[in-house]
């Protein structure tokens, strides 16, 4: 048996408090682990959405990345392509330049006139069939040509040479100027007007051509180009009908100049000089008027020169259905016939009306004159060898023309016209039996 202890109260009560210390100090103790624990697992699953997010922006990160380099990829590729693409588009355009361009037109007309004109028994024709081609030579330069195969102007069963020149197109292009300089060299129109522009049988709304109708083809050299709303053409060509040389040294001189200062109109101002013309080396001038030419009126033993001056102003308006035109000209004719004062001074001028209607269809008019104090060889619809050979002449010739014509297609023209024409000679007589029908199919391709 184990012997009892007293313990002293003050011990005992010492004791307890610690006791109660160590007891309180442990349960304190235990609440801070259980919130580090705690505070420890919400770290943990912070932790563990962060990874989430992390490995979301890296998946995204990805996808961005390899978006990146696809587009990279392309974008090489395009790189790579783009000077075959180059190369194949300059290969196609240098290809489409280098082609021979053939075309051709033509009007198969039926044409009758009254007693005292050109066609007075009716007549099934080729009218002014052309065939052209056109060829590059070089960069910017062009070899063109055409072959008339029957003129109605000429009315002469035979081929004719029609222009031929080669083009200098942009002379200036290359010093920041393009299009204010070309150059034409060769067999060119007589750039005289704005008619010779629209007198081939699809272009032209009508069958007929005004009275003056002055136009021709002649060898020599051309400038032409523009600036802004301003364009021009200067020609120096040899004058006289001849194709083979040239009978004087004097030569042709023609300029234009036009402007368009709004898109729906175009004004214009020519100015011609045949320059002197021998009587019996060129013996016609180059420059076609009224159905003619000029020649000289002395006979050719007291003349040896005759020459013209002309001048003309032009104006189109155009609105989308339609378009009217005006013009109006002076000629100053002259000879040295020593014998007769032989000078001239000719008005002439015409206005054209066009009119869409309906769908295809289209009317046109055009009334045009001419004034010839003293006469004047003046031919229009009326036979050659009656009015513009023989001694006779006239001082005043007047038309009008009214067309009806539906487009088949744009290269494609049915026209039927009439034309009403009268004049007087220098005897009093009027020429009354030359009014005009006909009618066309005219093709181009």
């Amino acid at each position: 048996m184990l012997p009892r202890v007293t313990v002293p109260a003050g011990l005992a009560r010492a004791a307890a408090c610690l006791l109660l210390t160590l007891s309180a100090a442990r349960a304190a103790s235990d609440a801070d682990v259980r919130e580090l624990i705690e505070e420890n697992r919400r770290l943990q699953e912070q932790v563990r959405a962060q990874q989430r997010t992390i490995e979301e922006l890296s998946g995204q990160m990805t996808q961005v990345l390899k978006a990146s380099e696809r587009h990279e990829a392309a974008l090489r590729s395009l790189q790579d392509q783009a000077p075959v693409a180059a190369g194949r588009g300059a290969s196609a355009q240098a290809e489409a330049r280098s082609e021979v361009r053939v075309a051709a037109e033509i009007g198969f007309a039926y044409f009758k006139t009254g007693s005292e004109g050109q066609f007075p028994s009716g007549s099934f024709r080729a009218d002014d069939p052309v065939i052209s081609l056109e060829a590059p030579v070089a960069r910017r330069t062009y070899f063109y040509t055409e072959l008339k195969l029957l003129p109605r102007d000429t009315n002469v069963e035979a081929f004719e040479l029609g222009e031929l020149y080669v083009d200098f197109e942009d002379v200036l292009g290359g010093v920041g100027q393009p299009g204010l300089l070309n150059v034409r060299v060769g067999r060119v129109n007589i750039p005289f007007g704005e008619e010779y522009l629209v007198r081939s049988p699809v272009s032209n709304p009508l069958i007929s051509h005004s009275l003056s109708d002055i136009w021709g083809v002649d060898e020599g050299v051309e400038i032409y180009g523009r600036a802004g709303p301003f364009n021009y053409v200067v020609a120096a060509q040899n004058g006289g009908v001849s194709r083979l040389r040239d009978a004087t040294s004097d030569k042709s001189v023609t300029a234009r100049v036009g402007w368009s200062p709004v898109p729906w109109l175009h004004l214009s101002a020519s100015a011609m000089r045949t320059g002197n013309l021998d009587v019996v080396g060129d013996n016609l001038s180059e420059v076609w008027f009224a159905n003619g030419f000029f020649r000289a009126l002395g006979p050719a033993a007291s003349t040896t020169t005759f020459w013209a001056n002309l001048r003309q102003a032009d104006a189109v308006g155009r609105w989308k259905t339609g378009h009217l035109g005006v013009s109006w000209g002076e000629a100053r004719f002259d000879d040295n016939d020593r014998l007769a004062n032989n000078a001239r001074q000719m008005r002439y001028g015409h206005v054209e009306v066009v009119q869409d209607f309906a769908d295809g269809w289209f009317a046109a008019a055009r009334y045009s004159e001419i004034a010839a104090p003293g006469g004047y060889p003046l031919a229009g619809w009326g036979r050659m060898g009656a009015f513009f050979f023989r001694p006779v002449l006239t001082t005043g010739l007047q038309r009008l023309s009214l067309g009806l014509g539906y487009r088949l297609s744009a290269p494609v023209v049915l026209k039927v016209e009439y034309a009403s024409e009268s004049g007087r000679m220098t005897t009093g007589a009027t020429r009354d039996h030359e009014n005009f029908f006909g009618s066309e199919l005219a093709v181009k391709f």
